[in-house]
């Protein structure tokens, strides 16, 4: 039973998973079954059944179990109790995945009228923390050669692994996956006793072992296999008992489309997160340098991604604080003469508000990798500095435009000054006061601006050598 794992988070697939979510994820989901992908070994997309029997319907699993699984597995189910299958085939290839949406697959599985096969498959695929739990749940389970089946530990969500999480809470959570994998076992009559050793122990087991110890029911090297070991089995379902019959009965593939595969990598913790500090940099650069346009628009949409994610998956308000903090700090960074406090603090603020961004709890696969978190703090914090000296300096940069642009020119007397007179700076002449007698021709800098006047002194060269009789 897991925490979701930390797919693959590239800056082309997050860059990606904007213009494709533009394009079908927040569109109104497609027909089931509308993407097509390689043909499963044996199974046929619309093979006319024999006469009086019924089809199955056979979908695949190939990812961390998270919110978007459980919802292709919810309407997959609601598909096959529609459609009135003789049952459904779930094949299952995951390294675990969230707690919550385990659940919710199960109880729908528990609801189901159709009984419900989950298949270790093809050979090769292992079905690891969460999928124990699915395989305990499901009316048959199966397994294919070359297959394993186990290591449901409870692990922490975050990047510190079992020691950043106090060991009651591990403890607690434990003890409550043991006891939700035995009731499961139990009720579908399996040994209770490996279960709880897969999740106290991390035990692992290959498919003939599975078979021995009463773990499975079922091996099988390809669905027609499958479908013949089941035939004639009874089942318990929750509209009573079902004898199954499967023997050459037709499979109907349902596979996910691609509004299932973009929510489902938006809502990989490391996308959402590498979305989220994507969106709080894009929306700081416009901040800070209005009317750039580029920057605030991908720092938008990247938020609206973000959040769609966050929303999905088990999210810290303290981790999410933390990071608004840092923004904060390293805005007032600009404001305030701190010498490098504050942006000291905006980068500690970033690190603990990433690590803390997920809550522990029950999973056997990593949310968000160090590997991810590190570089990205890294990165950020750097731009934000970066943006934060290109602001501090503008702002330390004399005005050279309007009126305060004239402080520290120099120009020219057109009339003596004492103390009123009038100067010719900047390609204009204006009135001007001196505290101390200027000649007319000699050369004065602008002290300051008062109104329409400006107060000047003369350059120390004019000063200690006056011009003669001759004015200049």
């Amino acid at each position: 039973m897991t925490r979701p794992k930390a797919l693959v988070s590239t800056p082309a697939r997050v860059t990606a998973v904007a213009m494709l979510l533009l394009a079908a994820g927040f569109a109104p989901a497609a027909p089931l079954g509308g993407a097509a992908h390689a043909q499963e070994p044996g199974v046929s997309g619309a093979v006319a059944p024999a006469a009086g029997v019924r089809p199955v319907g056979w979908v695949r699993v190939e990812d961390a179990i998270q919110p978007a699984t459980a919802g292709f597995l919810d309407r997959a189910i609601d598909w096959a109790n529609d459609e009135s299958f003789a049952a459904l085939v779930i094949a299952l290839d995951t390294p675990g995945g969230l707690d919550l949406s385990m659940r919710q697959i199960i109880k729908k599985i528990l609801a189901s009228e159709v009984p419900v096969a989950v298949i270790v498959y093809p050979p090769g695929s292992r079905a690891a923390s969460a999928g124990v739990f699915l395989m305990m749940a499901a009316h048959v389970a199966a397994m294919a050669p070359g297959t394993n089946l186990g290591a449901a530990h409870p692990v922490s969500i975050g990047g510190g692994g079992q020691g950043a999480v106090d060991s009651t809470m591990i403890s607690k959570v434990t003890n409550d996956a043991v006891a939700y994998a035995r009731s499961l076992a139990t009720q579908r009559g399996r040994n209770a006793d490996w279960v709880e050793q897969a999740v106290r122990q991390s035990v692992s087991i290959p498919a003939d072992e599975a078979l021995a110890l009463h773990v499975i029911d079922v091996i099988a090297a390809s669905p027609e296999e499958l479908l013949a070991a089941m035939d004639g089995r009874t089942v318990e379902t929750v509209a009573g008992a079902r004898t199954l019959a499967t023997a050459g009965a037709p499979l109907r593939r349902l596979e996910a489309n691609l509004r299932d595969r973009v929510l489902g990598l938006v809502a990989n913790p490391n996308v959402a997160y590498l979305l989220l500090l994507l969106g709080v940099l894009g929306i700081f650069f416009e901040l800070s340098h209005p009317g750039t346009l580029f920057p605030g628009i991908v720092g938008g949409l990247a938020l609206l991604l973000a959040f769609f994610g966050l929303q999905m998956l088990p999210v810290r308000a303290a981790g999410v604080a933390l990071i608004v903090l840092s923004v904060i700090l390293f805005i007032l960074e600009i404001k305030v003469t701190s010498y490098g406090a504050l942006a000291i603090g905006g980068v500690l603020a970033l690190l603990f508000g990433s690590l803390m961004l997920f809550e522990t709890g029950i999973g056997g696969v990593g949310a968000l990798s160090l590997k991810v978190i590190l570089p990205s703090v890294v990165v950020v914090s750097a731009l934000f500095l970066f943006a934060v000296a290109l602001a501090v300096r503008a702002q330390r940069r004399r005005t050279v435009t309007g009126v305060e642009g004239l402080i520290g020119e120099e120009g020219e007397t057109q009339t003596a000054i004492a103390p009123e007179g009038h100067i010719f700076v900047h390609g204009e002449i204006w009135k001007a006061t001196s505290r101390t007698p200027i000649a007319a021709g000699a050369r004065v800098r602008v002290l300051r601006v008062r109104g329409m006047r400006l107060e000047v002194e003369p350059l120390e060269t004019d000063a200690a050598h006056p011009p003669g009789p001759a004015g200049r």
